[in-house]
């Protein structure tokens, strides 16, 4: 027990440094996922085929390529493509843009759950349709994922850490316990409080759902 915390205190700044890099990360990611999600979502569900197939496309494309295979061709393959881009960046888009593709999906499920007849009332007092989603459909549709969304988060904080080691994120909180573990060779002590790092990341992630599902449920 003396040892684990005597790594602590003796390395906290690293620890801390590394853990507020990846809130940061995963912060922006989500927001990315989001934003991207939400605009598919509603080309989903748009009474246009051709925006719905464009909807459709992006989410299997983004479904079906795996997130390692997504970074290599974010980061190396652009790169070699003449496109400078920082690790940070090919990492947190890459993963916001694979997780906005699930993002879409449940959104697009809350979307039904929307009865019809509030979308047709919308419609007949001269809303249009893409009025109707952003004021009517979308507002409740997000509020009645909020579970899934939430496992999303959990999601991509794990998924963080393996961007970490596929890119070299700098100074993430998995790399710099990979840091101090190769400098002490404690690495039980170590990676033990990268996993409470990351522990203190999704245990308030898990409340936050838990309590948001509550005080926006829907009343039906």
């Amino acid at each position: 027990m003396g040892e684990l915390w005597e790594v602590l205190t003796r390395h906290f700044p690293e620890f801390r440094a590394g853990f507020l890099v990846t809130c940061t990360f995963v912060a922006v990611s989500f927001l990315i996922a989001m934003v991207v999600g939400t605009f598919v979502a509603a080309l989903r569900v748009m009474p246009v085929r051709i925006l719905q197939r464009i909807g459709t496309f992006y989410v299997e494309t983004f479904r079906n390529i795996p997130l390692l295979v997504l970074l290599f061709l974010s980061f190396a393959g652009l790169r070699r493509a003449g496109i400078e881009i920082g690790r940070f960046t090919a990492g947190a888009g890459s993963l916001g843009l694979y997780t906005a593709a699930y993002v879409a999906e449940a959104i697009r499920s809350g979307v039904f759950a929307v009865g019809q007849g509030q979308i047709d009332a919308s419609l007949s007092l001269g809303f249009t349709y893409p009025q109707t989603l952003r004021r009517v459909v979308l507002p409740q549709a997000v509020r009645t994922v909020i579970p899934p969304l939430g496992n999303l988060i959990i999601a991509m904080i794990k998924n963080s850490a393996i961007i970490g080691v596929a890119l070299g994120l700098a100074n993430d909180l998995l790399k710099t316990a990979r840091i101090i573990n190769s400098n002490t060779l404690q690495t039980t002590e170590v990676f033990f409080w990268a996993a409470v790092g990351y522990l203190l990341l999704t245990i308030p992630a898990t409340f936050t759902v838990r309590y948001l599902e509550k005080k926006l449920a829907i009343k039906r």
